[in-house]
């Protein structure tokens, strides 16, 4: 069964930064991406960002490129967002969520964890 724990929410001043991490397990579909979706209130759910497991290929939304980054520990167990320069407009639930990278690419991936609150102040 697959599981994704977040961890590293919080709330931070604008300008400063958090790090976001997802401990993913029984995961064993060999080629996926992990990625980081967030949600405001009354807002549409945004993909933030997400990687290639396999090539470590990543992509950016707009609205966080150059402040954000992707990664994985080297066992690949752990997705990491590093979140620099943070706005009030990051604030938001943010999920961590694993598929096979078309269905991360189209929003609708099937496993997700249960979430992270990032509360940005001005």
């Amino acid at each position: 069964q697959v599981q994704l724990v977040e961890s590293g929410g919080g709330s931070v001043q604008a300008g400063g930064s958090l790090r976001l991490s997802c401990a993913a397990s029984g995961y064993t579909y060999s080629s996926y991406c992990m990625g980081w979706f967030r949600r405001a209130p009354e807002q549409e759910r945004e993909g933030v960002a997400r990687i290639r497991i396999s090539s470590g290929i990543t992509y950016y939304a707009a609205s966080v490129k150059g402040r954000f980054t992707i990664s994985v520990d080297n066992d690949k167990n752990t997705l990491i967002l590093q979140m620099n320069s943070l706005k009030p407009d990051d604030t938001a639930m943010y999920y961590c969520a694993a598929d096979a990278c078309d269905r991360m690419a189209a929003g609708i991936p099937t496993y997700w964890g249960q979430g992270t609150q990032v509360t940005v102040s001005s």
